[in-house]
């Protein structure tokens, strides 16, 4: 005698897919964006890109729950999300004009001060860079899956809340140098915790944000560093896939959704960079470290219940191997 209850195992798998279909496109066509799409994703990156929350791993994530991106037009979609990385550039570059143009001024030879700031951020982005052209064909096949991301998401938001403990147990450890300050090993120091962001969901932002704040520069300081690096990390990829997927890309989604992905990022990056500046005056980055714990066991229980695939691209775009935000 057996006793039947209704229920088995596989009914939340099969409650998550209802519950994705409910919402989102079915992920096993191809995806034609829309406008709405295009400009949730715009948004998503604009916000995210200069928190240390990671904006490609909620692009990923976005863009799986919308059907984008899982068939044929998984090479443009990848090239769409680098491509309106090019609005969280304008916006920093607006809201950072006078570094900006301080250092075209020490590339020309009129302000020693701005070629000084122009040549660290160039130390601090070479050994991601050299890094990436070893690294890049092993991440693309092991690490650019929700699994990874999510495994980064947790470690990071632990990470997070361990420096600013440590922070708080040692108050001797004063963080009080200006960029004027930063040295040539000190901006090596943060280039190579950048390289860290190669694993995907880690964060660009998070480690230079951190590795800043570990070499003693002031929080404000040490988030205008990493914007500015970031300008210079985004700005190489963003150009390079743009030209080379740029036409597919267009033939793909249109030019419609390309501006509106464009201008979404650029004024959601505008608000989060100022919001963070202003906030990181008062706060730690505490809050950052509870959000990157959380979003990781909610993206855990939709894998869990079938909403989302855990399942790696073919051929994955990597804008340098860096998970650039």
């Amino acid at each position: 005698m057996s006793l039947h209850t209704g229920w088995n195992l596989h009914v939340p798998a099969q409650l998550g897919k209802r519950i994705s279909l409910m919402f989102f496109h079915d992920r096993e066509q191809s995806a034609r964006m829309e406008l709405w799409q295009s400009f949730i994703l715009g948004l998503v990156e604009g916000i995210t890109e200069y928190l240390p929350v990671s904006s490609t791993g909620h692009l990923l994530i976005t863009q799986r729950l919308m059907g984008i991106g899982l068939a044929d037009d998984k090479t443009a979609a990848d090239a769409f999300a680098i491509s309106i990385q090019g609005g969280a550039i304008a916006a920093v570059m607006g809201l950072y004009y006078k570094q900006v143009w301080q250092m075209f001024l020490g590339l020309i030879g009129k302000s020693p001060e701005g070629l000084q700031l122009l040549l660290k951020l160039i130390v601090a982005f070479s050994p991601a860079a050299i890094a990436a052209l070893t690294l890049e064909k092993w991440i693309k096949g092991n690490l650019f899956g929700i699994t990874p991301i999510i495994i980064a998401w947790f470690v990071g938001g632990v990470l997070i809340l361990a420096v600013s403990y440590w922070k708080r147990k040692n108050p001797s450890a004063e963080n009080n140098k200006s960029l004027a300050d930063l040295t040539w090993r000190m901006a090596l120091v943060i280039g190579l915790l950048q390289c860290v962001a190669m694993w995907p969901g880690t964060s660009r932002s998070l480690m230079t944000i951190v590795g800043g704040i570990l070499v003693g520069l002031r929080p404000k300081e040490a988030v205008e560093f990493s914007f500015l690096l970031g300008v210079m990390t985004l700005g190489a990829a963003t150009a390079k896939d743009t030209l080379e997927y740029g036409p597919l890309m267009l033939e793909t989604f249109g030019i419609g959704n390309i501006l509106v992905g464009f201008i979404a990022s650029t004024v959601s990056a505008a608000l989060a960079v100022k919001w963070l500046v202003s906030y990181l005056q008062k706060h730690g980055l505490e809050l950052f470290g509870w959000y990157r714990i959380a979003i990781a066991i909610i993206a855990a229980a939709l894998v869990g219940f079938g909403v989302l695939q855990d399942s790696r691209p073919k051929e994955p775009i990597l804008m340098y191997g860096i998970d650039i935000e």
